[in-house]
């Protein structure tokens, strides 16, 4: 007995070490985990709550202010629709993607790529430049009979920026899982009598779910918080909710009320977060059963 006690003590203190070890060195980044987010976020809150008077007089005024709800629920409604967008163009452009041969896709990688490597503001600019009513769009539109019509400063030209910024976030993750996916399943269903559409869109559409819901939920919460494309790819009237708390923040000086206005946006994200996260636990049960009987 002795003689096997000893070695296993020895594991414990050489584990309990390598963790103590693997904590001190992840103290830098728990330090600045805290210190650039952790810290900021309580300060937010407790301004909601405290300034300028303690109570809920900041919530009060954000939730019975008509203009407050209207930019909450454009910045739901715009997120929401972005993600539609981006989920419409890059899903075929991700399954492209995994059909063709190796340079083409080296070329299709780089080029869902390429809005990483230009500045945010940039790309905004050129969006400026392409959607003004002189614009490129719009002399392409006018050549065909169409136009000229109001795509800057208008809430069309936001979703169109905000799809532009936010594409890579849908095509990377549905690639990642449609790479994944065996092809000779869709063929396997042909062969028992499927219809090509119906193999397809009953056997392969299925297996890519988690690749569009790991994509949507992505382009989802950054749309969320976007600034600079609204701001200037739209108009006062399109505002979205990081320029209400930026007006109120920077231009009003009234800080707890932008930090209402923060924690509505992060405890409503929580909540949307929380109902996807029930229904992918539900979809999963149900699918269980399914399989079970």
């Amino acid at each position: 007995m002795t003689t096997t006690n000893i070695p296993i003590g020895r594991a414990d203190r050489r584990s309990s070490r390598a963790r103590s070890r693997a904590l001190l060195l992840l103290l830098p980044a728990y330090a600045l985990l805290i210190g650039v987010f952790a810290y900021p976020l309580l300060e937010s809150v407790w301004r909601s709550f405290s300034d300028p008077e303690p109570g809920l007089g900041n919530y009060e005024w954000a939730l019975s202010n008509q203009n407050n709800l209207e930019v909450i629920g454009r910045t739901f409604m715009n997120a929401l629709l972005a993600m539609l967008i981006c989920l419409a163009l890059a899903y075929p452009y991700a399954y492209l993607m995994t059909i063709v041969g190796k340079r083409a896709r080296v070329v299709l990688v780089v080029i869902a790529l390429i809005p990483f490597w230009t500045s945010l503001m940039i790309r905004t600019f050129a969006w400026i430049v392409l959607l003004q009513d002189s614009g490129v769009v719009n002399s392409l539109l006018g050549l065909i009979g169409i136009g000229p019509l109001q795509l800057i400063r208008t809430n069309t030209g936001v979703l169109i920026g905000l799809s532009q910024v936010l594409m890579p976030f849908m095509v990377l993750p549905l690639y990642a899982v449609m790479s994944g996916i065996d092809h000779r399943l869709v063929t396997a269903a042909r062969s028992l009598g499927a219809r090509p559409s119906a193999a397809f869109f009953k056997v392969f559409v299925p297996l890519s779910l988690p690749g569009v819901a790991a994509g949507g939920l992505l382009v989802f919460i950054q749309a969320l918080g976007f600034y600079v494309t609204p701001a200037l790819l739209g108009s006062p009237s399109d505002s979205m909710l990081a320029q209400a708390i930026y007006a109120q923040v920077s231009g009003l000086l009234q800080w707890g009320r932008g930090g209402a206005l923060g924690v509505i946006l992060l405890v409503c994200t929580l909540i949307v977060l929380g109902l996807i996260g029930l229904v992918s636990k539900f979809g999963a049960k149900r699918g269980m059963a399914v399989k079970v009987f």
